[in-house]
């Protein structure tokens, strides 16, 4: 099996900055795309930034210039670092994982992993 721990989040002042890490461990072979999602209250998760295993990343439009997604592939770990961060960025951040892991006996199974969350909140 496969855990995602994240942490990072916490409170900031608008125009502030914090680093979200998420960490993955387990019997991982490897993981293809990661991503980070966020989720308001009374709103609907939504993609925040995704990365493949090779680097090329993506983000949503709000965020375009201020967040920035990383990866170490070797570590298992997935950052985002987030910049100039306004109210609206104020939600429970969560990382995502498609991953690839041996199975307990034999083969592999690949399936996709979400971590516990990380409260992000952005107010003077």
């Amino acid at each position: 099996q496969v855990q995602l721990v994240e942490s990072g989040g916490g409170l900031v002042q608008p125009g502030g900055s914090l680093r979200l890490t998420c960490a993955a461990s387990g019997s991982i072979i490897t993981i293809n795309e990661m991503g980070w999602y966020r989720q308001a209250p009374g709103g609907q998760r939504e993609s925040v930034a995704s990365i493949l295993s090779g680097s090329n990343t993506d983000y949503v439009d709000s965020v375009k210039g201020r967040f920035t997604i990383s990866r170490d592939n070797a570590k298992n770990i997935m950052y985002l670092q987030m910049n100039s961060l306004k109210p609206e960025d104020t939600a429970v951040y969560y990382c995502n994982a498609d991953v690839t892991y041996r199975k307990i006996f034999y083969g592999a199974r690949r399936d996709v992993y979400w971590g516990q969350g990380t409260q992000v909140t952005v107010s003077s």
